[in-house]
């Protein structure tokens, strides 16, 4: 017996930007601090200080998008990137690459996060008009019904009702 759910699975582009900022971070150390182990893994001894200054561009894309209040060119930027980084991983890619496997993993890892950025920088601005077209300004009204003119002086008249007042045993005892 076979049980189906249907489920929507929604799409927040702030949540995602944020996350792709993480994401930048994380790999931007990985690349710093460990350029030498990526260079042997992937066949590229000799270009650890390329991979460090790839990592010093996702610190900094990571860091654009986690500070920025519209981080849509940051992920822009991210695009970019990715490109540099296909562009990069493709020269060794080819047939005589000694660690060809690990190179075509990479570039199937940079190829599904240009997608998710490339996704995520279209559907954020989109995102953000919505969220301005719903927010309704208030800042033309009072609060006051007949104006804040009409109300000024009202509460000196105001008597509250008998049941709203306080009970003749509780209020304070005169001495004559």
């Amino acid at each position: 017996m076979a049980i189906s759910t249907s489920k929507s699975v929604s799409f927040d582009p702030k949540a995602v930007a944020e996350g792709l900022g993480w994401f930048s971070l994380a790999l931007g150390l990985t690349e710093l601090l460990f350029a030498k182990g990526l260079a042997r893994t992937l066949g590229m001894k000799g270009q650890e200080g390329l991979i460090r200054a790839y990592g010093l561009r996702e610190i900094a894309t990571g860091v654009g998008i986690m500070k920025a209040k519209d981080p849509t060119p940051w992920i822009w930027g991210r695009v970019a990137g990715d490109a540099l980084d296909i562009a990069t991983l493709a020269k060794y890619a080819t047939d005589g690459h000694a660690e060809r496997g690990n190179v075509a993993i990479a570039l199937g890892a940079v190829v599904g996060a240009t997608a998710m950025d490339v996704i995520t920088a279209q559907a954020y601005p989109a995102q953000q008009e919505q969220a301005q077209e719903a927010a309704r300004d208030y800042s033309e009204r009072s609060g006051f019904p007949m104006g804040v003119e009409a109300a000024r002086g009202a509460a000196r008249d105001f008597k509250p009702p008998r049941d709203m007042r306080t009970p003749d045993a509780m209020r304070p005892q005169t001495l004559h």
